[in-house]
């Protein structure tokens, strides 16, 4: 199958990092799961992502121990953690958790490091399909910055293939249905690491098994736009984001950059979704276990600017803990019908503090999307003639599901600080 088919519209879930960092245990990917499963699955949402170090035993946050012994198996394969993630004993992996989430309806996902276990070079364990060894395809001074669980790999090297191809047989075993890699889409010591990505790419696509393959961490050279459209589904164009209003606005940016290479299959990624409670056991250096930093209106904003720009949803919240409104942010079947239907999206206008999108989407419906990045509120005001619409039009607030006065010859609306509409005009 063609892997741009896969993801035909932008891939929306849950993913445990901004709530449980590192740390997060079985019971809670299967509790938040039945969450998803009953709340969120009509609306689209089906992807639920265990991020990092399910291999570490130790884990208990988001910062890393160094240089610790990691679950593996003997062909230099890391296993999850089993005190952890107790159905993985006697080497089950994931597959038992991942059969849970299907019976859910629902799609399971994973998050690795790109390369091969530290310690399994320095072991020089053997590797699946090959007569390399770890040691053979280990690149030992391609490393994470951040991280000590791996050395790069060295895609010239025998056996480098096949050691990436048995890691995504393996991941197929389980019923692995998106895999986010780590390391890869950008670096602070290296430039992208592309000849792995076409590793990857070669070895998910000889598993048997159709998965969403998302590379982090950003921002990814738009440079490398189109390598990263032949190999990826997603690529992040921000390193972690978190619930501070700079790194919102600083999205606008990134998204006005990465707009043209939006097209099905292939997603830039405005990344996690810091919404409801997050930091439970995940620290952002600036403090832990709170609900959002986000006022309502950055909040809708930022569900705005994600949806009329067509990046992919990742909820990053406990989903269980979820209140009336942030629930409010994730079903509106009108705003997803934005992200998962619109075409032609595209930046319309920026006037000093007032930004506008728009975007086309069925029925010959014109979407519309006004922004008051500035401090104090103000009037947005977009002309039909910059639509290239004819009068009258009809409107309609999607967040508040109300249709409001038909417009004819411009739109125009006080928005608070910080704040957003998406509008329908037909």
């Amino acid at each position: 199958m063609n892997f741009l088919k896969i993801a035909n519209t932008p891939p929306m879930g849950w993913n445990s990092w901004d709530c449980y960092g590192a740390s997060v245990r079985e019971d809670e990917i299967r509790g938040n799961a039945a969450y998803m499963a009953e709340h969120l699955q009509a609306y689209g949402w089906e992807y639920v992502v265990v991020d990092i170090q399910w291999y570490e035993p130790g884990a208990n946050s988001s910062q890393y121990r160094p240089f610790v012994p990691l679950e593996m198996d003997e062909y230099a394969r890391l296993m999850p953690a089993v005190n952890r993630f107790p159905s993985a004993i006697d080497g089950n992996g994931f597959a038992p958790l991942a059969a849970y989430v299907h019976s859910l309806g629902l799609k399971f996902g994973i998050h690795i490091m790109r390369g091969i276990p530290r310690q399994a070079v320095h072991a020089n364990t053997p590797l699946l399909g090959t007569t390399a060894t770890a040691r053979d395809i280990a690149h030992t001074n391609s490393i994470c910055p951040w991280n000590t669980d791996m050395y790069g790999v060295d895609a010239s090297k025998p056996g480098a293939q096949e050691y990436y191809n048995s890691l995504f047989q393996l991941y197929a075993s389980w019923g692995v249905d998106f895999v986010k890699v780590d390391d890869i889409a950008a670096s602070r010591l290296y430039d992208s690491h592309l000849d792995e990505i076409q590793l990857i790419r070669h070895a998910i696509d000889q598993c048997g098994r159709d998965m969403v393959l998302s590379l982090s961490p950003g921002p990814a050279p738009i440079e490398y736009a189109e390598t990263l459209m032949k190999n990826a589904n997603m690529w992040r164009m921000t390193d972690d984001y978190w619930d501070h209003w700079s790194l919102l606005l600083e999205m606008f940016d990134r998204c006005e950059q990465w707009y043209p290479h939006v097209e099905p299959g292939n997603w830039p990624d405005a990344d996690m979704l810091p919404l409801g409670h997050i930091g439970i056991r995940s620290v952002d250096g600036s403090g832990s276990d709170r609900w959002t930093r986000f006022t309502q209106d950055e909040q809708r904003t930022m569900m705005t600017l994600w949806c009329i720009f067509r990046s992919p949803l990742m909820f990053g919240g406990e989903l269980r803990d979820n209140d009336d409104w942030t629930l409010s942010l994730l079903n509106n079947e009108e705003v997803i019908t934005v992200l998962r239907e619109s075409h032609s999206n595209r930046p319309l206008l920026r006037e000093g503090q007032h930004i506008a999108w728009t975007a086309k989407g069925p029925n010959d419906t014109t979407y519309l999307a006004l922004f008051n990045v500035g401090d104090e509120a103000s009037t947005v005001t977009v002309t039909l003639d910059q639509l290239g619409l004819s009068s009258p039009q009809q409107v309609r607030d999607l967040w508040t599901r109300e249709d409001l006065s038909s417009v004819q010859d411009r739109v125009e609306h006080r928005i608070s600080a910080h704040g957003s509409m998406l509008l329908q005009l037909r």
